[in-house]
C-alpha cells in the first residue's frame, strides 16, 4: 500500500537567508520589512536570533554588519555551528541584486500563519481524542475559534505585556483623536451629548452595564444609542470621513425579534407610533413618509441576531466572526440574564458571573465597547424612593465588580401615573393639584444616572423620552 508522503510544516530557508542578506548590504531595508516581519515568522531559530540582534541595532542606531552581528553573538551555538562570521559574510553575498524587501517579509508572514494553523489544528485533533470528561465539546469549539481569531487579528489581542513606551504611544493616540473630532470624544458615540463628555464616548475594550426596572425604557435607550453610533458611521463612510465616532453596530437581541426592533427605529425615525405600523393603517403622506425612511436606513451598519436562549460562547464566537467580517465596533445585548452560561453551576449567582466575566473578555479581546443590559430587583418598587442604587443590580456582585461603567435609565413619570390621587375629597382635590404640578414637571423626562464609571466621575443626565415612538433624545438648555 503506499504511504502518504511526509508533509513539511510551511517555510523557506532560503528567503529567510534572502531577507537577512538584504538587510546586511542596506540596513535601511530593514524599515521596510520592520512593518510586515515580526521575529517569530522565522522558522530556523538562528535567522530569529540573527533577526532580533538586527532589530536592536537599529533601535540603537548601530551599524549592521557581518562584523558588528558576529561580534554580539559569537557565543551563540547556532552561529558557531554553522561557521561563524562566514556564515553572516555568505548571507550578505548571497543577497539578491534588487529585493523587494515587503514581498520576502510577506512570504514568511504567510508561512508562520500556515504554521499557526497547523497547530490549531493538531491541538483540535488532539483535544477531540484526549479532552477530560470536564470540557465538553462546546468549550474545545470555543476554543478553536478563539485560536483562529487570534491568527487571523495582525493587532496585539493577547500578545502578552506591553513596554510602557507602547502604552503610552497608545493613550496620546487616543487622546489625539479626541483632540482631532474637536476635544469632543475618543470613542463611539451615543448620540447623547452629555453622557458622551462625562464617558468620553463608549470606550473599547469597556464593559458597560444599563440597569433599569422594566418600563424604564433601557431597550428603548440602547437602541437609540446603537442607532445614533451605526447612524453616523454611515453617513461619515459617505461622506469619506475615516476617522469617525460612529461604527458598525452588532446587537444581540435576546428578547425582541429582529423585525419587532427594526420596526421601533423606524417609529423612531418617521415619528410614526408602533400600533400604526404594527397594524399598517397609515395616510398617504404617513406612508410616503415611512417608505422613504425605510430606503434611508437600509444602508445602516446595524447586524441585529435575535437567537433566543443564546449562550455567552455562541456570543463570542459570533461576535469575533464579525469583527473580522464587518469590523463591528460595537456590541450592545439585551439582555444579560437572557444569555445562558456555557455550563450550569450551582447557583444563578455563579452563572451570572461566567457571563459578565465573558463580556467583559470579549470586550477586551475585539477592543470594542460591550454594552449589556440588566434587569434590577423588585426590591426598588417596594421603596418609596424608586432611584435605583448599585445594590439593585439582580445578582449583583459580579456585574458591579467587573462593569467598567454602571448606568441606571429612570423615568420617575412612570411611577406617577399610578399613584393618581381621588378626586372625591378636599384632601384629594389638594393632593391631585399637587400631583398635577408634579407630573408636569416629570412628564417625558428621563434621569440617566452613571453610577459607576473606572476612568472618571460619576454624574446624573436629564434626557427627553418620547413614549409614543419609544425615543430618547437630548434635553434643550
Amino acid at each position: 500500500m503506499d504511504q502518504e508522503a511526509y508533509r513539511h510544516v510551511p517555510y523557506d530557508i532560503e528567503v529567510e537567508q534572502a531577507l537577512l542578506g538584504a538587510v546586511l548590504v542596506d540596513n535601511n531595508t530593514l524599515e521596510a520589512a520592520s512593518a510586515l516581519l515580526k521575529p517569530d515568522y522565522f522558522y530556523d531559530p538562528l535567522h530569529r536570533r540573527i533577526y532580533e540582534t538586527m532589530v536592536q541595532f537599529n533601535e540603537r542606531g548601530l551599524a549592521i554588519t557581518d562584523l558588528t552581528l558576529h561580534a554580539a553573538m559569537k557565543a551563540d551555538p547556532g552561529l558557531i555551528e554553522v561557521g561563524g562570521q562566514d556564515y553572516l559574510t555568505g548571507l550578505a553575498k548571497a543577497a539578491p541584486a534588487m529585493p523587494n524587501l515587503r514581498d520576502l517579509a510577506r512570504i514568511l508572514a504567510d508561512h508562520a500563519v500556515r504554521r499557526s494553523l497547523v497547530r490549531i489544528g493538531e491541538d483540535i485533533v488532539n483535544g477531540a481524542y484526549e479532552a477530560p470528561r470536564e470540557k465538553t465539546p462546546g468549550d474545545l469549539i470555543q476554543d478553536a475559534e478563539k485560536a483562529l481569531y487570534q491568527v487571523s487579528e495582525t493587532s496585539k489581542y493577547g500578545k502578552g505585556p506591553l513596554d510602557f513606551s507602547e502604552s503610552l504611544r497608545l493613550a496620546v493616540e487616543s487622546a489625539e483623536k479626541a483632540h482631532l473630532r474637536g476635544g469632543r470624544i475618543s470613542g463611539v458615540t451615543t448620540g447623547f451629548t452629555e453622557i458622551d463628555g462625562l464617558l468620553g464616548g463608549l470606550q473599547p475594550s469597556d464593559l458597560l452595564i444599563l440597569a433599569g426596572r422594566p418600563g424604564m425604557g433601557k431597550t428603548a435607550l440602547a437602541t437609540n444609542m446603537a442607532f445614533n453610533a451605526a447612524r453616523i458611521k454611515a453617513r461619515d463612510m459617505e461622506d469619506g470621513v475615516e476617522d469617525s465616532a460612529g461604527t458598525s453596530v452588532l446587537f444581540f437581541s435576546l428578547e425582541m425579534a429582529a423585525q419587532q426592533l427594526a420596526a421601533r427605529i423606524l417609529s423612531q425615525q418617521t415619528e410614526l407610533e408602533m400600533r400604526k405600523i404594527r397594524n399598517g393603517k397609515f395616510s398617504d403622506n404617513e406612508w410616503e413618509k415611512f417608505v422613504t425612511a425605510m430606503g434611508e436606513l437600509s444602508n445602516l451598519p446595524l447586524l441585529i441576531d435575535d437567537t433566543g436562549g443564546i449562550s455567552i460562547a455562541q456570543i463570542a464566537a459570533r461576535s469575533r466572526r464579525l469583527k473580522r467580517e464587518k469590523n463591528i465596533g460595537l456590541i450592545v445585548i439585551d439582555y444579560l440574564q437572557l444569555i445562558e452560561p456555557s455550563r450550569r453551576a450551582e447557583n444563578r449567582v455563579q452563572e451570572i458571573t461566567e457571563v459578565t466575566k465573558g463580556l467583559k473578555n470579549i470586550a477586551k479581546e475585539l477592543n470594542v465597547p460591550v454594552l449589556a443590559l440588566s434587569q434590577l430587583s423588585r426590591g426598588v418598587d417596594a421603596r418609596d424612593d424608586k432611584r435605583p442604587v448599585l445594590s439593585d443590580l439582580r445578582e449583583s456582585g459580579s456585574i458591579e465588580q467587573d462593569a467598567d461603567v454602571v448606568m441606571f435609565v429612570y423615568r420617575e413619570e412612570y411611577y406617577l401615573k399610578s399613584r393618581e390621587p381621588d378626586l372625591g375629597t378636599d384632601d384629594g382635590r389638594k393632593d391631585h393639584q399637587r400631583w398635577l404640578e408634579r407630573m408636569e414637571k416629570v412628564q417625558g423626562k428621563a434621569v440617566v444616572m452613571v453610577e459607576k464609571h473606572r476612568h472618571g466621575a460619576t454624574n446624573s443626565y436629564d434626557l427627553q423620552f418620547d413614549d409614543r415612538f419609544t425615543r430618547f433624545s437630548n434635553l434643550a438648555e
